[in-house]
């Protein structure tokens, strides 16, 4: 390795540090401004809480176990709702690639579900559905899974024509444009709708949970605000946060390993 090379990767070295000194110190700051302000009294506690109240009220549902149980369910239910989502979204999108006018026919409805505020079909789904799991997949489903759709089909249909051309030239069926050139050269939108549609899914789980759910953050948050419990409520809260940290990180593992 080159001098040149080994201050280049040095460089790069020290600003990652950097970076990750910064961000973990805005962390810690907003939590020990937001714990000295409780104190203080500078801000009302039983309103805004406090970090030592969260984590009061997290050993104490921790030993009962029930906000282990909260948790996995949202995450279960978000992690299916994506996994349809991605499933629905490909397999769509393919169809239409492959039959113009199945596109022609789909693409203006689909716009026209996508505009449409997902909050609205909610109550729909639960006469339809009935309060339980599919009405909350379902739901975060509905949620992003025409965009998906859309984004996708539109990185398949501006696939290069003379690509396309040359593999047919070369005897390639329209599988073999399929599975050699589009969908290879699709995976950096795959990838995008996927760190988009990780993020949506869970918007979407706890928007149902709100109105259906027994269990779950969202019903946690949805309950507790009502009686006024805002420790569980803003722990709930801190805990989607991290959750929602932890599955953008996945598919940037899942994106590195495909690159």
């Amino acid at each position: 390795m080159s001098t040149y090379q080994e201050l280049f990767l040095k460089k790069r070295r020290r600003y990652r540090h950097f970076i990750l000194f910064f961000q973990f110190f805005l962390l810690v700051f907003f939590i020990l401004l937001w714990e000295i302000a409780a104190r203080h009294g500078w801000i009302n506690d039983f309103i805004f809480s406090s970090p030592e109240r969260m984590f009061s009220a997290f050993i104490k549902m921790a030993r009962t176990g029930e906000i282990f149980r909260h948790t996995l369910i949202t995450l279960l239910e978000t992690f299916v709702s994506f996994l349809f989502v991605i499933g629905c979204g490909l397999i769509t999108a393919i169809l239409m690639w492959s039959f113009k006018s199945l596109s022609d026919i789909l693409e203006p409805y689909i716009v026209t579900l996508n505009s449409l505020p997902k909050s609205a079909l909610a109550p729909v789904l639960i006469v339809w559905l009935g309060t339980g799991y599919k009405t909350i997949i379902v739901t975060a489903v509905s949620v992003s899974v025409f965009g998906t759709i859309l984004s996708l089909y539109t990185s398949f249909a501006e696939t290069s024509p003379e690509k396309i051309k040359l593999i047919t030239t070369l005897g390639g069926s329209r599988k073999d444009i399929l599975t050699k050139l589009i969908l290879p050269g699709s995976i950096p939108v795959i990838i995008s709708c996927m760190k988009v549609n990780i993020g949506l899914c869970l918007v979407g789980v706890i928007i149902a949970e709100f109105l259906v759910a027994n269990a779950g953050l969202g019903y946690v948050i949805i309950y507790n605000s009502q009686i006024f419990k805002m420790d569980l409520v803003l722990l709930s809260i801190c805990l989607l946060c991290i959750m929602a940290a932890l599955l953008y990180k996945l598919i940037n593992m899942i994106e590195k390993k495909l690159s």
